[in-house]
């Protein structure tokens, strides 16, 4: 019985962990599902957004050969191809950077109408003291009309973008400022590409910066390639986009939960950050749990309910069985006695009690020893369970003396019953070889209704005791008017 508590138990157990440890497998494999379509989300929305920023900046390229090829540049010619550049990508300007000595000053404000502007403010202008060299943005290409200009802005003067000048003149690949306040409005980005002289060499970083004729730039707003980027994703989805690890667009703070994508425009690299809200559903995964774990607690009541009733029973069976044989004690086998009477007198039948005593069992415990003579009361044991019907019941009444109880049995039966029992013991040989018998008192009931179970027991014990008074190894039927008759003898 313990070890299928335990076994129980242990079953218990695993339905639990099993369930626990599915649910956990299920929200696993959709959190897998998840991240894998928010990272397809951010790369395809990184990739739309390097596509059009890609696309604007090889454009710009383009331009940067197409100005090095024009020996002078009309307003009007790059006014049109400006234009065509801002319709084609995601550039909100662009712009021609000149290269202009101090000795042609004069004669470039002159045939191009302008004057050379240096910052003061953010967009505020004054005329500047004569520099050696000026980078003027001789000609802006926007998309709407702008409350300001900025055409004759000395870009070499401005601390937020002449590193970038200069860096894009050294290398000669486009470069990428922060994000800026853009001179067109709002804030973005500049790239910057070095235009250089017409069949000059510029192998070597001398060669390019005395071959520098200007640089072709374009502008690109933050809102406009967030935008590229939002499109490829569903409306929902939060994007964030920094740079040095600073947000530059979208929603603020840490999304632990999104999914990351690097963004290389130009020479810088940016991170597209996606969050898709939609995240994996817990509720079939906490249903699995919380039907296991429910399961289990059930399955755990019935045992502990099951164990609780095998205890009683097994201390109910402790309680009214012999430990050594398993027959009925004297306690259970009293009360048997008793129902097995008033049922014969509702059935008006007749049933026989027989009590067994093993003669001379002194004389085994003492040459034997008491093994000996327990192995003899167990031998007895079988052999009244092979004698005897499933409907009688069989006691140990303590030490060498049994009980049989025969319902629906005439006399003459019970006494052919207990000779079977005698003739089956007396068959049977001690470990010593010696010869092994009982004697066996019968007695009937039924036949009177006042006789009580007391009466009965007496009666078949006294027919036992006559039995070992002739010599043992016998039978012997209770007859009262033998009885009466020992009695006047006496």
């Amino acid at each position: 019985m313990r070890r299928r508590f335990w076994l129980g138990i242990a079953a218990v157990t695993l339905v639990a962990l099993g369930s626990v440890l599915a649910a956990i497998l299920v929200y696993s494999d959709d959190r897998r599902d998840f991240d894998r379509m928010q990272q397809d989300e951010a790369t395809r929305a990184a990739h739309q957004m390097e596509a059009v920023a890609g696309l604007s900046v090889d454009q710009l390229t383009s331009a940067a050969a197409f100005f090095q090829a024009e020996d002078d540049l009309s307003r009007h010619e790059f006014e049109v191809y400006g234009r065509s550049l801002i319709s084609q990508g995601a550039l909100a300007g662009t712009v021609f950077v000149p290269r202009v000595p101090a000795s042609k000053r004069n004669r470039y404000e002159r045939t191009h109408d302008i004057a050379i502007l240096e910052p003061v403010g953010p967009l505020s202008f004054r005329p500047s003291k004569p520099q050696p060299v000026y980078f003027p943005i001789t000609y802006v290409a926007e998309k709407k009309e702008q409350p300001r200009r900025a055409v004759g802005y000395d870009l070499g003067q401005d601390p937020e973008r002449a590193r970038y000048l200069h860096r894009a003149r050294d290398t000669g690949d486009p470069v990428s400022s922060p994000v800026i306040p853009l001179l067109i409005g709002g804030r973005g980005i500049n790239v910057f590409h070095a235009v250089y002289l017409d069949r000059q060499p510029v192998a070597t970083l001398a060669q390019r910066r005395r071959a520098l004729a200007g640089f072709a730039a374009g502008s690109f707003r933050i809102e406009d390639l967030a935008e590229a980027a939002a499109e490829a994703v569903p409306p929902d989805v939060q994007l964030q986009l920094q740079a040095a690890g600073e947000t530059v667009f979208g929603t603020d703070g840490d999304l632990s939960d999104g999914a990351s994508v690097p963004i290389h425009i130009a020479d810088r690299t940016w991170t597209l950050t996606v969050e898709d809200p939609d995240g994996p559903d817990v509720a079939l995964p906490l249903a699995l749990a919380v039907l296991g774990i429910s399961l289990a607690s059930l399955l755990g009541a019935l045992i502990l309910t099951w164990n609780r009733r095998e205890r009683m029973r097994e201390l109910k069976r402790q309680a009214s069985e012999d430990a050594l044989t398993g027959l009925d004690n004297r306690r259970r086998f009293e009360k048997d006695l008793a129902k097995a009477m008033a049922r014969s007198q509702r059935d008006r039948t007749t049933g026989a009690l027989l009590i067994l005593d093993i003669d001379d069992f002194k004389r085994v415990n003492d040459s034997q020893g008491h093994p000996a003579g327990d192995r003899l009361i167990k031998e007895v044991a079988e052999a009244l369970r092979r004698r005897t019907r499933r409907s009688d019941n069989l006691a140990r009444l303590g030490g060498d003396e049994f009980a049989v109880i025969l319902p629906r049995c005439t006399r003459e039966e019970a006494e052919i019953a207990a000779e079977a029992i005698a003739r089956e013991v007396r068959e049977y040989r001690s470990e010593g070889g010696e010869p092994v018998t009982v004697s066996v008192g019968v007695a009937t009931f039924g036949d009177d209704p006042r006789t009580s179970a007391a009466t009965v027991f007496s009666e078949a014990d006294t027919a036992m005791y006559a039995a070992k008074d002739e010599g043992r190894d016998g039978v012997r039927v209770f007859d009262p008017v033998a009885v009466r008759e020992d009695v006047a003898e006496r």
